[in-house]
């Protein structure tokens, strides 16, 4: 029995290939859309993928299920409760699937999503009576458990799905051994959950003892809990899940049909007819100067994720990008299911070497620059675009807090006769606050290169609580 994890840093994804090498076969769980890493190690062990299971529709990322089904004739196999337009294997509570040296058995674990599984492994060499791991898809975490709240556009209330991810904790996964190995979905980073770990494999045994929301209490206080504080759910996790159960055309044909060089008149035309002018290059580089009217989200940070939360899914994308980078910017869109890219600007910033009256640039300060104009007799404005929980923690003394997610709704709250400092933690997030004030006319403002821990390095004070 071969089991192996593949962590996708960007979406905090885990997804898995097992494979029993005696009879040659191999099933993939909770596959990302991009599956040539499979198709590697299956050929390196010689074996065929036969099978891809989905422990439920996910909503922060498109499953490669229908890429597999299509590349090596895999059959799909979801929970009992799941509806799709594709074929699939329905797989009940208790259902096995077994090869010489491997079973899997499956466990209905809904609460996250109504149809979703978990699956127990079983090496039968070495003991096949009790199980090696649990894939708990994304039901139990490392230190969290999945939020209930997420389908409640699709006639699921949180609380009736808290009531179902209580029972299925408490009757099936918490009745496993404890040496049991848990594989979840997805890890720390990831917005499925509150308080995931950074570890991305544990026992059942530590999360009995470590995770808050096993502890010993009632199903009204279960609830309660774990549907409090659940960080902001972008738009597309709706749009990704409602995806992952239809029919679409696979990564492969998508990139064929976007990746191709757009001329910069082409651009222009696309941006007036309402496209979306997609900058994907380092904050430094997109504030040294870029396209007016672009929004800046670059490929260094959680790029799939801030893409799906601010860009709109069903407006057409043109991606400026560093020569080189345009397929995995485009890569990166198609595994949240943005297919609508309709290329990227030929040779990048270069192509307006001759256009410099539509380059816009941002004015970055250090720290100390910063605290000199906070001085001044007419200081900036500082908004500050971390979550609520960052700003709690500790800010910058007269600043105001617009989270991220919130800044294009809550627009209006910013002062226009007024200069403007934007930060966030590291830089990363104020690049993308910056374009989009500048997309609102707001552009008499200034960020502040590396964020509030550029501050703390120079020794600034911070206002806590």
């Amino acid at each position: 029995m071969f089991l192996k994890q593949y962590y996708l840093g960007c979406l905090a994804h885990a997804s898995y290939l097992i494979a029993d090498e005696t009879s040659g076969s191999a099933i993939v769980v909770d596959p990302q859309r991009d599956i040539q890493q499979y198709l590697a190690d299956a050929a390196q062990l010689e074996v065929q993928i036969r099978h891809v299971f989905l422990t439920h529709f996910h909503a922060d990322f498109i499953a490669g299920h229908l890429e597999l089904r299509d590349r090596c004739g895999a059959d799909i196999r979801l929970g009992a409760r799941a509806q799709a337009e594709y074929q699939f294997v329905l797989m009940k509570d208790g259902s096995t699937l077994e090869f010489p040296g491997l079973r899997l058995q499956i466990l209905e674990t809904s609460g996250h999503t109504i149809e979703s599984i978990s699956i127990l492994v079983f090496d039968l060499k070495k003991d096949a009576e009790k199980p090696y791991a649990v894939l708990t898809g994304d039901t139990l975490f490392i230190g969290d458990v999945g939020r209930p709240d997420l389908r409640a556009s699709l006639g699921w209330t949180a609380q009736e799905l808290g009531g179902h991810l209580y029972d299925s904790l408490h009757s099936k996964l918490m009745t496993l051994p404890d040496e049991t190995l848990v594989y979840p979905a997805h890890g720390a980073g990831s917005l499925c959950g509150k308080n995931l770990s950074s570890d991305t494999v544990s026992t059942l045994g530590e999360q009995r003892r470590f995770n808050y929301a096993l502890q010993p209490m009632s199903k009204e206080e279960f609830i309660r809990l774990v549907t409090a504080d659940q960080p902001h759910a972008p738009a597309y996790f709706t749009y990704d899940a409602v995806l992952n159960t239809r029919e679409r055309a696979t990564l492969e044909k998508t990139l064929e049909q976007v990746l191709r060089p757009v001329e910069l008149e082409e651009v222009l035309k696309l941006g007036d007819a309402g496209a979306q002018i997609l900058d994907v290059r380092d904050a430094a580089e997109y504030a040294k100067g870029h396209i007016a009217g672009s929004i800046n989200i670059g490929l260094g940070g959680q790029y799939a994720t801030w893409a799906g939360t601010l860009l709109n899914s069903t407006r057409p994308i043109v991606i400026i990008a560093e020569p080189g980078r345009e397929q995995e910017a485009a890569l990166r869109l198609g595994r949240i299911g943005f297919d609508h890219v309709k290329g990227y600007l030929r040779d990048g910033m270069e192509a307006l070497a001759q256009r410099l009256d539509l380059v816009w640039s941002t004015e970055r300060v250090s720290a100390p620059m910063l605290a000199e104009e906070l001085a001044s007799p007419n200081p900036p404005l500082v908004v500050d675009i971390r979550t609520p929980r960052e700003w709690s923690t500790k800010h910058l003394g007269d600043s105001i807090n617009l989270p991220l997610t919130q800044l294009q709704e809550r627009i209006d709250e910013v002062p226009r006769n007024r200069r403007i400092a934007v930060h966030c933690a590291g830089g990363y997030r104020s690049s993308i606050a910056a374009s989009i004030l500048n997309q609102h006319g707001i552009t008499n403002l200034i960020e502040l290169a590396g964020g509030i821990a550029a501050w703390e390095a120079a020794d600034f004070a911070v206002t806590t609580g």
